[in-house]
């Protein structure tokens, strides 16, 4: 149910209907709230103004239609400026992204503005009585009015906020740092810093903790079939409630294991997760376990990092393509990519097996490692950067500031196979001065990365930290 309720909120999240709703719900109690103050109060106290004076039935009409017909004709236009963007957007960098463009707040709350300003002058419309109409007794909700107004200034000024803001969210630096920033801060929310030296997270394969079907020694006559858990519809993972699964894991008295993580497509009866031992896994168990997995029609980056990752790797391998050839949008997404991938050298990536309070082995999930990331981001994009001598010479350069923030051996030598693998597509792609350039850097790098002060070595080589490329 947990799960659910959080697929529902980020949907919300990304919709042009959820706030512009909420924003004309408040202005139809707005306007009520505001109709029952004039008539009790009346419009006697504006008297005390010199500057304020209370307005007959039929300017009260004329202002109101006024603003009320301005607005809902303003709305029209944002909505199809609007639209407009997200259109452009997503045939220029790419579909995947847009649901970032629908998911921004300033869009929806211009939106809103306006159709809560219409309502809002359309009830108190109605409400305004001449002495013809009445026989004798006027009303006009002189407050109101004036309430009205402000809300026509408040819409003006959103107004000019949305003319800024519309090609200022399209530019495609601004797109990139919006992709990068999330993905920065999604690294930092997942993987704590290292302290001290990584310890050795590595399972024993023969550890009697672990389910005879998952020790290295085991046969398939040995190898129970467990429980399994399978899935109720057809999409992608959205999300997947560890607590609730390290929960009911204990409750059951489970060991668990994932069979796909968030991002991966799965369809309908195909399984989720197998449980160890099969006996305990009965109908309710899974029914429960069923229920921590959100599963929708698209990815989104709810707890799934790749999708970030490939957003950047798409709008730079669109960057690259021979209809665009644009280098320096590639090296943007290149540097937001090395940006993440140095914080995360310098993280513990936790263990893949999750233990519950007592100490006992409840959730074998999916391993994760900093080679599989630096492949998602840099091995993608390494074929595209490989044909062009600016993103070849930038993607060994963010190579470079990536080590210099890397303390461990292996990661070291993740990134040298990158290296490798670029020198050698570049030597297929690349010509002449062009091809002679990236491998003098590729062949740099690696003798840089060899040598034990690789770090000091890097800081005193100027090329690589000059932005130069």
């Amino acid at each position: 149910m947990k799960a659910w309720l959080l697929r529902v909120a980020d949907k919300l999240r990304q919709s042009y209907w959820f706030i512009p709703t909420l924003m004309a719900c408040a202005a139809v109690l707005l306007a009520g709230g505001m109709i029952q103050l004039d008539s009790y109060e009346g419009s006697s106290w504006m008297d005390r103004f010199a500057w304020l004076y209370a307005s007959r039935p039929s300017g009260a009409r004329q202002v109101l239609s006024a603003i009320g017909g301005s607005m809902i004709t303003v709305a029209g236009t944002v909505f199809s400026v609007t639209i407009a963007a997200v259109v452009y957007a997503s045939g220029q960098y790419g579909p995947r992204l847009l649901s970032n463009f629908m998911r921004d707040r300033g869009n929806q709350v211009t939106l809103g503005t306006f159709i809560a300003t219409f309502l809002y002058c359309l009830i108190v419309l109605r409400t305004i009585r001449s002495p013809e109409e009445t026989g004798g007794t006027a009303f006009v909700p002189n407050l109101a009015l004036l309430v009205a107004v402000l809300l026509a200034i408040c819409s003006i000024a959103v107004l000019i906020f949305f003319i800024h803001h519309v090609p200022s969210k399209i530019h495609i630096n601004s797109v990139i740092e919006d992709i990068g920033s999330r993905l920065l801060k999604e690294v930092g929310h997942r993987f704590p810093r290292c302290v001290g030296k990584p310890a050795d997270v590595e399972p024993d394969p023969d550890d009697p903790a672990l389910p005879l079907a998952l020790r290295r020694d085991a046969c398939r006559a040995e190898g129970a079939q467990p429980g399994l858990v399978s899935a109720d519809d057809t999409g992608y993972i959205q999300l997947i409630r560890d607590d609730d699964l390290l929960a009911l894991a204990s409750k059951h008295d489970l060991v668990v294991r994932l069979r796909y993580q968030p991002g991966d497509f799965v369809h309908a009866g195909r399984a989720l997760i197998e449980a160890w031992p099969p006996e305990r896994c009965d109908d309710d168990a899974c029914e429960a376990l069923a229920g921590i997995f959100a599963i929708g029609s698209q990815r989104t980056a709810l707890q799934d990092l790749r999708f970030l990752i490939d957003e950047l790797v798409e709008i730079a391998a669109r960057a690259l393509s021979p209809g665009v050839n644009d280098p320096f949008t590639a090296l943007t997404c290149l540097d937001w990519l090395g940006a993440a991938i140095s914080d995360l050298s310098s993280r513990d990536i936790p263990s893949h097996l999750r233990k519950d309070e007592e100490g006992a082995l409840r959730v074998v999930a999916h391993p994760q490692t900093f080679a599989d990331y630096l492949e998602r981001s840099f091995g993608a994009l390494a074929q595209y950067c490989a044909g062009d001598m600016i993103a070849a010479r930038g993607f060994l350069k963010t190579l470079g500031e990536i080590a210099i923030e890397c303390d461990d051996a292996g990661r070291l030598g993740a990134l040298a196979i990158h290296i490798d693998r670029l020198q050698e597509l570049a030597q297929d792609s690349l010509e002449g001065f062009n091809r002679k350039a990236v491998t003098q850097r590729a062949r740099q790098l690696r003798r840089a990365l060899a040598e034990p002060d690789y770090k000091r070595r890097l800081r005193d080589e100027a090329a690589w930290l000059d932005g130069t490329t």
